[in-house]
């Protein structure tokens, strides 16, 4: 007996036609079709995208990171430095990647916090266009000048670049980068006026100062403290509100009498739209790796501490970030140069 064809072509119309509107609204969530590829998750090596030169502070962050967490989450995690532009350069690729967990970055404030603030055409929206990972690391920022200039203390540094107004520079990983305004905002409570000399990077900045070619520079002390403790550079204060336990003779700038509070802090970024499955694995590895001994030892020994978070609480921590330096480059006209 022939079946006749016209009820199950009907059927297969109606089926062909649910696929087709259950693919769209998936691609409008932007969720995976199944669990399958999120629980495969990762299948190959994943780009870790560190926005600054080799040798910086947060190259030293993200390279701290990535074997563990690339061991965690079962697949290695490959660093792409690209400095430039205060970190832009690199955060504009990672929000421009396909939003599948295979493009991270570690970034310091600057990409993340800063940079748009200062641009009237940004490249990107720090807030729309990533996805909060977690919170990595903080590390205390160092007060550092070359040991020609003469000032032993904030006091006498303070009334040296107040002297020569226009005269004394300082050298940052390049504008909008986190060192770059916490010199800025020295200035600002200082009433100074140190002149920004922007380098492609906090390490090629560092050789600067090391150099003489620049008078000062903050860094991160994970950065500064071989130099200091060879001799290579003066450290005047810590620029956090307590003393590091590695330099603990060293003053914070709060206590020298300037009401000063700064320090670089480092996240973990994914480009905007990322399924909450890939979410998820990638910072729920990361837990992990911020927990092991070697991890916790190894940014001890470097004067960073280890700071996990839910991805909520960072984006409501990047939220805060961009609020608070709006109204530094706002009050110290830092758009755009």
């Amino acid at each position: 007996m022939t079946i006749p064809r016209t009820a199950s072509a009907a059927e297969e119309t109606r089926t062909t036609a649910a696929a087709a509107t259950a693919a769209m609204l998936l691609f409008a969530t932007g969720l995976p079709s199944t669990d399958a590829a999120a629980q495969a998750f990762p299948a190959r090596p994943i780009r870790l995208m560190i926005p600054a030169s080799p040798g910086g502070p947060a190259d030293i962050v993200a390279r701290i990171v990535a074997q563990n967490h690339g061991e965690a989450i079962g697949q290695p995690l490959v660093a792409d430095n690209r400095a430039g532009a205060g970190g832009g350069i690199g955060a504009e690729i990672v929000a421009r990647s396909q939003p599948d967990g295979y493009t991270v970055m570690i970034s310091h404030s600057g990409p993340l916090a800063i940079e748009p603030l200062r641009q009237s055409k940004p490249a990107y929206d720090p807030l729309r266009d990533f996805t909060a990972l977690s919170l990595v690391a903080e590390q205390a920022y160092v007060l550092l000048v070359h040991p020609s200039v003469q000032a032993k203390t904030v006091q006498e540094l303070v009334a040296l670049a107040r002297a020569r107004p226009g005269q004394m520079n300082f050298a940052s990983g390049g504008p909008g980068t986190g060192i770059h305004m916490a010199a800025e905002l020295f200035n600002l409570v200082a009433g100074l006026k140190v002149v920004h000399v922007p380098y492609k990077g906090a390490g090629p900045g560092m050789g600067a100062l090391i150099g003489g070619e620049v008078d000062l520079m903050f860094n991160g002390i994970s950065s500064a403290l071989p130099q200091v403790r060879a001799g290579k550079l003066r450290a005047l204060a810590m620029a956090g509100m307590k003393r590091s336990n590695l330099l603990p003779d060293l003053p914070t700038i709060q206590e020298t009498g300037f009401r000063y509070d700064t320090s670089g802090w480092y996240g973990y970024v994914g480009p905007a739209g990322l399924p909450r499955p890939v979410v998820a694995r990638l910072n729920d590895a990361l837990v992990k790796t911020l927990a092991t001994p070697e991890v916790r030892d190894r940014f001890a020994s470097q004067g960073i501490d280890g700071i996990a978070s839910t991805p909520a609480a960072f984006a409501a921590f990047l939220r805060e970030e961009t609020a608070k330096w709006r109204k530094v480059i706002d009050a110290s006209g830092l758009k755009g140069d």
